[in-house]
């Protein structure tokens, strides 16, 4: 059972699952059926959802989860979104990044010749306002999968994209060129759900920055 009667969490699956699990047995929710049942995705015995970080926001938007954590990045992907940003929790360092392929930068010669370059990116919004701010003129393509093909193929001239270690650009002969924002992982909550339980939320929000900062 949750120490927190009424709350329930929604958690991303991929890179921030394990050290998302591992703060929410810090708080005192024993997450051991979520390790051990790493096919379902919803725990109502312990108020946990689990999901894509994509789709933590919409989840905590609609009520669904009272609170969430995801990325720095997807919020600025989703500015729309109806949720509250409640603590920088410190961990899934990543930067977005531009990057091309290696070797002369193909964007300078592209954007020297016909004023604009084409970009591969699953961040849409991030990219459009990013290009917008530099004064540049690009055309978005939008792909869901391993945007590192795109430049490969020809497809582009230059991928934005989020990277950790840089290790899968290097595997596809991609170099980082600008760096456009750094993100962490983030505290998140429904502002009906923030306001009605505004105790345990502040006692949650309050427990996870201490967290947070101890480990840093």
């Amino acid at each position: 059972m949750s120490p927190f009667s009424g709350l329930s969490f929604a958690v991303p699956r991929g890179a921030m699952f394990k050290d998302s699990l591992d703060l929410l047995d810090a708080l005192g929710i024993d997450t051991t059926v979520v390790r051990e049942q790493d096919r379902r995705l919803y725990f109502p015995e312990i108020g946990v959802i689990t999901m894509r970080p994509s789709d933590v926001p919409t989840y905590v938007e609609s009520g669904a989860a009272a609170l969430g954590i995801t990325g720095k990045d997807v919020l600025l992907e989703q500015p729309g979104r109806r949720v509250v940003e409640l603590a920088d929790l410190k961990y899934a360092g990543a930067r977005m990044i531009l990057a091309t392929l290696d070797g002369v930068d193909p964007t300078l010669e592209q954007q020297r010749r016909i004023g604009r370059i084409r970009v591969a990116t699953k961040y849409v919004r991030v990219a459009t306002e990013y290009f917008q701010a530099t004064g540049r003129q690009a055309e978005i393509v939008e792909v869901k999968g391993s945007v590192e093909l795109a430049p490969l193929t020809g497809m582009v001239d230059a991928i934005v994209d989020l990277t950790a270690t840089g290790e899968t650009l290097r595997a596809n002969g991609l170099v980082e060129r600008e760096e456009i924002f750094s993100t962490t992982a983030r505290l998140i909550a429904n502002p009906v759900a923030s306001a009605m339980s505004a105790s345990v939320v502040d006692d949650v929000t309050r427990r996870l920055r201490e967290l947070a900062g101890s480990a840093a």
